[in-house]
């Protein structure tokens, strides 16, 4: 059992605020009209470049797949100059060695899913187990999902203390925690999910697997924002976000940039702070960036699908 810190200690679901869904939409369908000018729009886009996770996450992944996407990771685009590589690739752990050798010392990170991932439904010890194991390959960060179904039954202590003990075992590794808002039901159930995620240790909070619909939107976004703002501002620890799933265009993503700058501040614009789980918006972004470039749309044919 993992030693709970004075933090931990100290957290009471019960305190947990309310949150104002009128105010939280009215925001959002604000944010979702503001244009932005063209040199302004495409180093926002750079920048959201550089805050993704390409991820495969299938039953049929290899071990070449995978080095296709941590190329990719790596060199975006060959024939567009001056672009970064991506934050992260996300795998399972069977193949999270397989991309550490592909990425070497490029600086993208790996990460890997554990937990049972997606579903959450397996015993603590797998867990653990499963959390080790991706460790010891390599992984820099582990992406965890919580048990919605221990959550919704009113488990709370059990939730709490499950991601407690896997943030104990990643060790070093940074831990994304997976809350899958879209099967939490209600914005108060997402602040209270957020809320022990964070108390409990981790070092982002994140909407979804990218398995179910709805995945990340802006809203629930903001709610989680909002519950990681509420926390630096009593403790002054940061806590990283990471929206993923449904994430396609880079008008969204640059909404959501918008949205972290004015919701927490510009310390939050960076790879380390802010995360996007969206394989599908690399290639649209790379699609504008070679229009602002050189006036021309390419065929999507030209990407490669992740």
């Amino acid at each position: 059992m993992a030693v709970k810190t004075q933090a931990q200690l100290a957290f009471d679901p019960a305190r947990t605020p309310t949150v104002d869904q009128v105010g939280i939409e009215e925001r959002v369908a604000r944010i979702k009209t503001r244009s932005i000018k063209k040199e302004t729009k495409v180093q926002g886009m750079k920048l959201a470049l550089s805050m993704i996770d390409l991820t495969t996450l299938e039953g049929a992944d290899t071990p070449q797949k995978v080095r296709q996407m941590c190329y990719k990771a790596m060199h975006p685009h060959d024939s567009l100059p001056g672009l970064p590589t991506v934050a992260a690739v996300c795998v399972y752990p069977s193949l999270v060695k397989v991309a550490k050798k592909a990425l070497g010392d490029s600086g993208v990170k790996v990460a890997s899913v554990s937990t049972a991932f997606p579903s959450g439904q397996a015993p603590r010890n797998v867990k653990i187990t499963d959390t080790k194991f991706a460790v010891s390959e390599g992984a820099d960060e582990i992406d965890m999902v919580i048990s919605r179904g221990r959550f919704h039954n009113g488990d709370l202590d059990f939730v709490f203390d499950e991601i407690a003990a896997i943030k104990e075992a990643c060790g070093d590794a940074r831990l994304k925690v997976i809350l899958e808002t879209g099967e939490l039901g209600t914005y108060d159930k997402v602040r209270l999910a957020s809320d022990i995620a964070i108390a409990a240790g981790a070092d982002f909070i994140k909407t979804s697997t990218g398995k179910i619909n709805p995945a990340a939107t802006m809203e629930v976004t903001l709610v989680m924002l909002h519950a990681i703002r509420d926390h630096y501002l009593k403790t002054g620890r940061m806590i990283a976000m990471k929206p993923a799933g449904g994430i396609r265009t880079s008008k969204q993503a640059l909404h959501y940039l918008m949205m972290v700058k004015e919701e927490l501040s510009p310390e939050w614009l960076n790879s380390h702070w802010f995360r996007f789980g969206a394989s599908s918006l690399a290639n649209d972004i790379l699609m504008q960036l070679q229009k602002e470039h050189d006036g021309h749309y390419q065929s999507a044919d030209y990407f490669s699908l992740d």
